[in-house]
């Protein structure tokens, strides 16, 4: 069981000011829960942030793992105190998730090898 869940109900990629963006939210307002992944369009770390900003971290990804319900993304142990202690991250995306195939594209791609399924 994951530690902290986002219930997706849509998928995004948005390359701008040279960097590209992969998320997945709950919601369109802006309080709504979300995953958010970044990287330079050139390649380099990736930073991953949910809920917010102050838990997010540069290169705290050990793998994430697509699954049957959606994502789950280990946080490396080093980088946990960033999402206050959790050790993972569970993105659910149910058929209803909008641009959910984009989304996983994109960051099967940004990811490489850490990205299994």
């Amino acid at each position: 069981m994951a530690d902290i869940v986002v219930k997706a109900a849509y998928g995004s990629v948005v390359e701008d000011e040279g960097m590209l963006f992969v998320g997945f939210a709950e919601g369109e307002d802006e309080e709504e829960n979300y995953a958010l992944f970044r990287q330079p369009l050139g390649g380099g770390p990736v930073w991953f942030e949910v809920g917010d900003e102050t838990f997010g971290t540069e290169d705290g990804i050990d793998s994430v793992t697509l699954g049957p319900e959606g994502l789950e993304i280990a946080i490396a142990p080093a980088k946990r105190a960033a999402f206050g202690f959790a050790g993972s991250v569970a993105v659910r995306i149910g058929a209803g998730c909008e641009d959910a195939a984009p989304a996983l594209e994109a960051l099967r791609r940004m990811l490489g090898a850490r990205f299994q399924g």
